[in-house]
């Protein structure tokens, strides 16, 4: 089992489809990996030798990864905050930040339905 970026690959995987398991890798990225490793990207990882997984890492290093990439992340978040844009007061305020809407839909981000009463109006008795 190689580890790679702190992340165990699953052995019976191959590389390619293995690299997905690390967060900020992409299908994209895990070949651009691969091709500048010069790593077979149909190897499984049990198949790897030594020299390639240290390739891999190298490669895997350069990249922003993991804790990085999510203290990259919620930095930004945290300036879109800080400088009022309307794109932070959707963060803060724990709502849909791209545009969706949010009559029907957005029940994840929202919460639970609140429903007052029974909507209807009550009629007064003579």
């Amino acid at each position: 089992m190689a580890r790679i970026a702190g992340i165990n690959l699953s052995n019976e995987k191959r590389i390619e489809a293995a690299l997905l398991a690390i967060t900020g890798v992409g299908k994209s990225l895990a070949k651009k990996i691969c091709i500048n490793a010069k790593v077979d990207l149909n190897k499984k990882v049990k198949d790897l030798v030594e020299k390639e997984e240290e390739a891999l890492r190298a490669e895997v290093a350069k990249q922003p990864t993991e804790g990085d990439l999510r203290r990259i992340v919620n930095q930004n978040i945290k300036l879109l905050q800080d400088i009022g844009s309307y794109r932070g007061t959707r963060h803060k305020k724990r709502l849909p930040v791209r545009g969706q809407r949010t009559k029907n839909n957005s029940r994840t981000k929202r919460g639970r339905k609140m429903s007052i009463g029974s909507g209807r109006k009550k009629v007064e008795k003579k």
